[in-house]
């Protein structure tokens, strides 16, 4: 029997070389090896207010980008997170269990409330639905990027202390990552990871940029002063260029070495703008013909969600048998 995988990406903003490099690739990548359940986390995304017609227009958008980049719905589950009920229903249970001191200490949550005039408790919860996204299938194993970690070690935390209270339910989930492109900085500041939610046009790649625009945000990346690439003394810019480059033509470092040492800057970019698009050319190609085939993004969604619904009913019934509440139905 495969072990489980879950992961998930939030409908908002646009995705991005990032999340293709750092998740959608590896995901692709491991469907033959694990039972892979991909969710579209919608809960998480309104923990900041969203246009709901756009939100429901990104959803769609990111399942087409799933299917378009190489998930299979034959082998992978494809979900919206909001369409199955016990993902909320178990974020509750596990709430109960939680310690609010656990939850202030995230990282994530200090930088994003600091950023915030008012701060909903759906930004301070959102550990908690993470951790019962994953406990909900009993996942062995969470593909996340280095900035999710933490939450991955919470969700471990919670899975222990309800195991301690109420006896062995949750599987401890273990996270895996990808050796090279599992993070990916922003163009214009190669100290920051590149993100979705990051005002600024040249930022970030987005999966759909046409190749013009690939083009003129790559151009635009920060490098440094040096003149030429020098491996034993790579600048941030210069070493995140190389990364993405490295990431999407699965080179080896001694194959990027040969070819780039002593390169300028302006080639250098120019090449990493070429590996792009071209990369992403088929991608959003393929992308086209999903959204303009009528229907078949929802029966992929429907699907999904009811091949997993047993499951997670499943674990739904145990915790509550568990904790003492009522299964009489």
């Amino acid at each position: 029997m495969k072990p489980r995988v879950f992961s998930g990406v939030q409908p908002s903003g646009d995705l991005h070389i990032g999340n293709y490099l750092g998740a959608l690739k590896h995901w692709v990548k491991i469907q033959d090896e694990y039972e892979c359940i991909f969710g579209i986390v919608d809960l998480h995304a309104i923990t900041v207010y969203q246009d709901p017609a756009q939100l429901r227009n990104k959803i769609e958008e990111l399942a087409a980008l799933f299917l378009a980049v190489g998930i299979d719905p034959q082998r992978s589950s494809i979900i919206v997170q909001s369409s199955i009920p016990a993902h909320a229903e178990l974020a509750w249970m596990l709430t109960c269990v939680t310690p609010v001191g656990w939850l202030t200490r995230m990282t994530q949550y200090k930088s994003k409330a600091a950023a915030q005039e008012t701060v909903g408790d759906g930004l301070l919860q959102y550990p908690v639905l993470m951790a019962a996204d994953i406990l909900l299938y009993q996942a062995q194993v969470v593909p996340v990027g280095d900035d999710q970690v933490q939450h991955i070690e919470l969700t471990r935390d919670i899975a222990q202390r309800f195991n301690h209270l109420y006896g062995e339910t949750f599987v401890m989930p273990e996270t895996r990552l990808p050796v090279v492109g599992a993070r990916i900085m922003g163009l214009d500041n190669p100290e920051a990871k590149m993100s979705k939610s990051t005002p600024g046009s040249h930022h970030a790649v987005a999966l759909l940029d046409p190749p013009d625009v690939i083009r003129q945000k790559i151009m635009r990346a920060t490098t440094d002063s040096k003149p030429a690439v020098d491996f034993d003394d790579l600048g941030p810019g210069v070493r995140n260029l190389l990364t993405i480059f490295q990431a999407f033509a699965e080179w080896s470092d001694e194959q990027m070495r040969a070819h780039f040492t002593g390169m300028r800057y302006s080639e250098l970019k120019k090449q990493v703008a070429d590996m792009v698009i071209a990369c992403l050319e088929p991608i959003q190609k393929r992308y086209h013909e999903i959204r303009n085939e009528p229907g078949y993004v929802t029966q992929v969604l429907r699907q999904g969600a009811e091949r997993v619904t047993p499951i997670a009913n499943a674990t739904i019934r145990l915790v509550k048998e568990r904790m003492g509440l009522y299964t009489g139905f």
